[in-house]
């Protein structure tokens, strides 16, 4: 029977030949998403980051450099044509001949329908005022992490076989921490259930259901601006509900937000959902969600 060369090499000296032999390059389109692959991959080699600093995924334009990132990656993770519409045609191109993880398409993902823009429907701010698309902020369910890392180790596994174990265990230990954060959160959000709050921009949905918050509308729907009439009905939904505080974003313009603020007397905070004030890497989706849960606090709670 004869064995291929890395296969001998492997059963003589895995430790030597595994440290020669070089991870798959990951790309991963924003800092959640990498931030989850630098943990499933410790150990083995570092994935890219598409998306830095304030860039938000609504507006984001691929320049020459990102497309060659794009071509050379054995790995492409992104959340799907709901939030980064940039790669959708890239990473049609790509997906022929490169391993695709694209989160909304993973079964057994908690998913919601985006809401529209202005105030939303029902007292809890989870009525029906729901758009036809779904909401791509997937990465702020904690369950939905915990899924896409396990699919991301699995993949990895059939990439890079030799390395199977290191993944797995991987992301068996991250949902672990995963998990400890889950109840840290649930427990020091638990105060904040039933205070209303507005945000400029509808991107903490994930965070609010899981936790049992109560967002009541936002300024925005995707960054277009609203109407009048929109405007009109956040300032009624403001009094009827006695709403004391409205987010902003730091990647967003938010003179309307701040005007609303100013002329409505609310406590003005700053929600940073994709992490773009954070340092990229392995702490940052743990540090996302607490930051989250702690601007929330402070605002909701304050005197």
């Amino acid at each position: 029977m004869r064995f291929s060369t890395t296969v001998l090499l492997l059963l003589l000296c895995p430790f030597q030949v595994l440290a020669a032999i070089d991870a798959p390059r990951v790309l991963a389109s924003i800092p959640p998403l990498h931030s989850l692959a630098v943990q499933v991959m410790a150990g083995a080699g570092s994935p890219e980051l598409l998306m830095k600093g304030s860039s938000s995924p609504h507006d984001f334009s691929l320049k020459p450099s990102d497309a060659k990132r794009l071509a050379q990656a054995d790995l492409v993770l992104w959340v799907g044509p709901e939030l980064e519409g940039f790669l959708v045609k890239p990473v049609a191109g790509l997906a022929a001949k490169k391993s695709i993880v694209q989160m909304t398409a993973i079964a057994g993902m908690t998913l919601h329908d985006m809401r529209e823009g202005g105030p939303w429907g029902g007292h809890d701010g989870h009525g029906h005022d729901a758009h036809d698309e779904m909401d791509g902020h997937l990465w702020l369910d904690i369950g939905n992490a915990k899924k896409l890392a396990d699919v991301l180790a699995a993949k990895l596994a059939a990439i890079d076989p030799a390395r199977a174990a290191l993944y797995l265990g991987n992301a068996t230990a991250l949902s672990a921490r995963l998990d400890q954060l889950d109840a840290d959160l649930k427990r020091e959000l638990a105060p904040l259930a039933g205070k209303p709050f507005m945000v400029h921009h509808d991107a903490i949905q994930y965070f609010e259901r899981r936790y049992g918050l109560m967002g009541v509308g936002s300024v925005t729907l995707n960054e277009r601006q609203p109407s009048a009439k929109s405007v009109a009905a956040l300032r009624r939904k403001i009094a009827s509900l006695k709403a004391q505080c409205i987010f902003k974003e730091p990647q967003s313009q938010v003179r309307l937000t701040e005007t609303l603020a100013s002329e409505m007397r609310l406590r003005l905070g700053t929600l940073d959902d994709l992490g773009a004030a954070l340092e990229p890497g392995n702490e940052l989706y743990e540090k996302l969600l607490r930051d989250l849960a702690a601007s929330l606090k402070a605002c909701l709670t304050a005197d």
